[in-house]
């Protein structure tokens, strides 16, 4: 996705930059858009995030900040919770997958779109979508980062037993995931024999490759008709169906695991993502809402 944040600009009179801290601050800005995406996952309310986090800290008591870093987790970790408090009530984006880390040269940052991809796949991210706004924040906090569960209770305004189970309810949820498996050149290998297939209309090897209960989940957008196929037969069929697509794609990195992007005039038509575990793929996630793929920059594809 194409950033389009600025950086920190202290307020009159601060003498934040002068003092270094706004430097300080750009060091930990890596980090804390990857804990914002992990949290939202989308790019530009995870830049939002981390940009209110910096705008918190001008207008502090900075003298009181004995620990920099874990005072900006907490800032971002509270413009998290009420970014997904205020998600959840529109209804018009229950269909929405996260936004796409495409290719290994993000232009958010190098170091930034290093720490993104890391563990992130596309189909994790889905479940994390489906946890409440509290357990997220709780297993991503903790499970992710390490935090205590004190403090992790103190930012969601409850008890740290309450938080603890708020994150082993997140565990539960997330524990029967489909998880990818093998290296990322295994993996990658039956994403092209996959690719191979569909080029050539073989409907029994695309069978093969894909896991029997297969799904696959298609964003189409606000003005499209978001989909879900499930079964090896099923997905099959329609991968064929759209046969002129995979015609154009071309091999991505999606979020750390192999992908492909569909292209059409040189701009991206769809981003798919794969889950493969044991050489079967058992997860299929593509974003093809024309909006999104607008902020898609095809710069890190592989070659």
């Amino acid at each position: 996705m194409t950033s389009h944040r600025s950086h920190t600009s202290a307020q009159p009179g601060t003498g934040l930059v002068t003092s270094g801290l706004g430097e300080r601050f750009e060091t930990h800005r890596p980090r804390l858009t990857s804990i914002a995406y992990r949290m939202l996952g989308s790019v530009g309310e995870a830049e939002d995030a981390v940009q209110d986090a910096w705008l918190r800290l001008s207008r502090a008591d900075v003298s009181t900040i004995r620990d920099l870093e874990g005072w900006l987790i907490t800032a971002v970790a509270r413009v998290c919770i009420d970014h997904l408090r205020s998600r959840r009530a529109r209804a018009q984006e229950a269909n929405r997958l996260p936004d796409p880390i495409v290719g290994r040269d993000d232009p958010i940052d190098p170091e930034a779109a290093a720490l993104l991809s890391e563990a992130l796949g596309l189909a994790f991210m889905v479940v994390l979508d489906r946890l409440t706004p509290a357990e997220r924040i709780a297993f991503v906090l903790h499970d992710a980062l390490g935090l205590p569960f004190d403090e992790i209770a103190a930012i969601l305004g409850k008890t740290t037993p309450a938080t603890r189970q708020l994150a082993s309810r997140a565990r539960r949820r997330i524990r029967g995931a489909p998880l990818p498996s093998g290296g990322i050149e295994e993996q990658r290998d039956t994403v092209t024999a996959f690719l191979t297939a569909a080029r050539a209309g073989n409907f029994g090897r695309l069978v093969e490759i894909l896991d029997p209960d297969v799904v696959v989940r298609a964003d189409l957008g606000p003005h499209g008709r978001s989909r879900e196929v499930r079964g090896a037969k099923a997905v099959a069929s329609e991968v064929l169906a759209y046969a002129q697509f995979t015609r154009y794609a071309r091999p991505a990195t999606i979020n750390g695991t192999p992908g492909i992007v569909g292209t059409r005039d040189g701009r991206p038509s769809a981003v798919m993502a794969f889950t493969v575990t044991d050489r079967h793929i058992t997860e299929i996630d593509i974003i093809a809402d024309p909006e999104r793929l607008t902020q898609v920059d095809l710069g890190g594809l592989d070659a």
